[in-house]
């Protein structure tokens, strides 16, 4: 379990995330939404160890993460940032097998070899193996980066859980790989994998969450299953009209959005 108490980053005297509680656990689909410069990916960053806490406590498996080190958390818990830039060139199999390094000192085992060849199976990516990574699509780029972090977390640890943070995952795929994407991440969910995700989607984020949270101005506003979803929430944190529709094929309700008034 992944547990934050008053959480607060500030970055050049600006505080942009503030005093943040909440609890992520094993079997279920934690989704962060929110508007543009709310703090999701601040926050994200934050509690993953990317950024430095300003004041507060994050905690793995009862585990202060101010004392891990970052050598041991690498092994069992992997972020996928929004869309990396490289400067050099790298092929497919390389960035994958980035995936691996933790487990490695020198060069990879036949296990590791193993793994990155499985992973490229199930994201269909196997073809991409000997590419430039800098020549793919933004699309094709988000599902080998994805490759990377599931890589780094295959094998369970022998004791805790794993941990995986998506900011932005689906932001470059088209709607077949958005849902097959969130699909293999709802599997991960049912094997205990942790999981976090920041998503833009709103729908999205309905359909497939198991805890929604939604942030504003650095702040969690509601957080909830998916009856937490309302027009009134909706309004507050995105300052805009919408309705929920009934889906005859689901059991979730679809967000209509109300078109902005220009005036």
């Amino acid at each position: 379990m992944l547990e934050v108490r008053g959480l607060t980053c500030r970055i050049g005297g600006r505080t942009i995330v503030e005093d943040i509680s909440l609890s992520f656990e094993p079997g279920r689909l934690h989704v962060i939404v929110g508007p543009n410069g709310s703090g999701k990916s601040t926050f994200l960053k934050t509690f993953s160890g990317d950024l430095a806490l300003s004041s507060g406590d994050v905690t793995y498996d009862g585990r202060p993460l101010a004392g891990l080190p970052e050598e041991d958390l690498a092994r069992y818990r992997a972020v996928m940032t929004q869309l990396p830039e490289l400067s050099f060139p790298l092929s497919v199999n390389e960035i994958v097998m980035m995936g691996r390094y933790p487990h490695f000192s020198f060069r990879p085992s036949a296990r590791d070899v193993s793994i990155v060849e499985e992973v490229k199976r199930l994201l269909s990516i196997e073809a991409l193996g000997d590419r430039d990574y800098l020549t793919l699509s933004g699309g094709e780029r988000q599902r080998v980066q994805f490759g990377r972090a599931l890589a780094q977390i295959w094998d369970a640890p022998p004791s805790g859980s794993r941990y995986l943070f998506l900011d932005e995952p689906v932001s470059s795929l088209d709607v077949h790989y958005q849902h097959q994407f969130l699909q293999l991440v709802r599997s991960m969910v049912k094997e205990g994998v942790v999981i976090v995700a920041v998503l833009h989607d709103l729908n999205l984020a309905l359909q497939y969450a198991d805890l929604l949270v939604f942030m504003k101005q650095g702040r969690v506003v509601a957080q909830g299953g998916a009856d937490i979803v309302t027009p009134s929430v909706i309004k507050e944190v995105f300052d805009v009209e919408a309705r929920l529709v009934d889906d005859p094929a689901g059991d979730r309700p679809v967000i209509v959005f109300a078109r902005p008034s220009m005036s």
